[in-house]
């Protein structure tokens, strides 16, 4: 299974990428929403993305926003440090799947992705 994750912090980004590679997921990662975006016309193949919104050139709920619009189902699980309700509320409105503050427990994390890829069969 194909996770792409957007992330402009590259440490966060690494970790996630071991922790997904680790669970025998193909990882696939972009910095900022306009690469990701690019990438999902390109691959339209992920099974998951791991979003997060405060990024450059393209933030995770234009990103987000766009992708619905194009009818693009994928599940979305946003990672960020907004933890407003009104944030939550906002992002989950707009088609994420899920919505995960950060700091996060690494094991909680691993468990709503599990949860998010089984939703589709697979």
């Amino acid at each position: 299974m194909r996770v792409l994750i957007v992330e402009d912090e590259p440490t966060m980004l690494a970790a996630l990428a071991d922790a997904l590679t680790h669970e025998r997921l193909t990882v696939d990662t972009a910095p900022d929403g306009r690469e990701a975006l690019s990438r999902v016309h390109v691959e339209q193949a992920y099974d998951l993305i791991l979003l997060d919104l405060m990024m450059p050139h393209m933030d995770g709920l234009t990103f987000l926003r766009t992708i619905r619009a194009e009818g693009n189902a994928t599940p979305v699980l946003v990672l960020t440090a907004r933890d407003l309700t009104s944030d939550k509320v906002t992002g989950l409105n707009l088609g994420a799947d899920d919505y995960l503050t950060k700091p996060f427990d690494l094991e909680e994390l691993l468990a709503r992705v599990r949860a998010l890829l089984r939703r589709d069969g697979n």
